[in-house]
């Protein structure tokens, strides 16, 4: 019976630890959109390519006003 007289502060020192750790987690935005990191990776290419080809169109289109 004298066990319980440790376990339950062990168990209120685990229970305040959990706590700080997910006000921590909430306050350093670790729950925000958890896809958008994922997904960035694969758009980040697109979005390359398009200025790119924007960028050559542009300048195609201007070589061809040069040359009338």
């Amino acid at each position: 019976m004298s066990v319980i007289y440790i376990l339950i502060p062990v168990a209120l020192v685990f229970t305040a630890i959990a706590i700080y750790l997910f006000f921590w987690a909430v306050k350093t935005e670790q729950f925000d959109d958890l896809e958008k990191q994922g997904m960035s990776i694969l758009f980040d290419d697109d979005k390359q390519q398009n200025n790119t080809r924007e960028n050559n169109q542009t300048s195609s289109n201007e070589e061809l006003e040069k040359k009338k």
